[in-house]
């Protein structure tokens, strides 16, 4: 399931694993990398940020940078990024960052994952359209990616 304001994005998705197996590809940035394609350079840490090389074709001079902000085990994780940040040698911290969640519940045959990331109507009006629309393609991706990583 898509749904979409021009605020928030969001995908659901139900993974045929266990929430723990769920939480763990979320959470260990060492499988976050594998499934989401970027080389991270440490552990998930509430209230740090965490870098890491883009490994995804074509995008491999891109860096990502996040900064956790929540970890609820099994539950909740969250961080907050700028879906802009494409220039590695621009400094993005004066600007919006965007809301990342990722929320799991079980349900039957596995768990339920909802990503969504909202806080678009804050970026600056000449790239909210365009971040918008690459991320609503990349989390369609990033669906797929992470059904394939848990369920195989």
């Amino acid at each position: 399931m898509t749904a979409s304001t021009t605020d928030q994005i969001r995908k659901e998705i139900t993974l045929r694993a266990k929430r723990s197996r769920v939480w763990r590809a979320l959470t260990d940035s060492t499988e976050f990398g594998q499934w989401f394609q970027v080389r991270l350079e440490g552990p998930f840490r509430v209230g740090e940020p965490i870098r890491g090389q883009i490994t995804y074709e074509g995008c491999e001079h891109m860096v990502l940078e996040a900064w956790v902000e929540r970890m609820d085990p099994e539950e909740l994780f969250s961080f907050r990024w700028h879906p802009h940040a494409l220039d590695p040698d621009k400094d993005y911290s004066g600007d919006p960052a965007t809301l990342v969640e990722f929320r799991l519940k079980d349900v039957e045959g596995g768990t339920h994952l909802t990503i969504t990331e909202s806080g678009f109507d804050a970026l600056p009006e000449a790239l909210r359209s365009e971040s918008f629309l690459r991320n609503e393609g990349g989390w369609t991706i990033q669906v797929e990616n992470i059904r394939a990583h848990v369920d195989g």
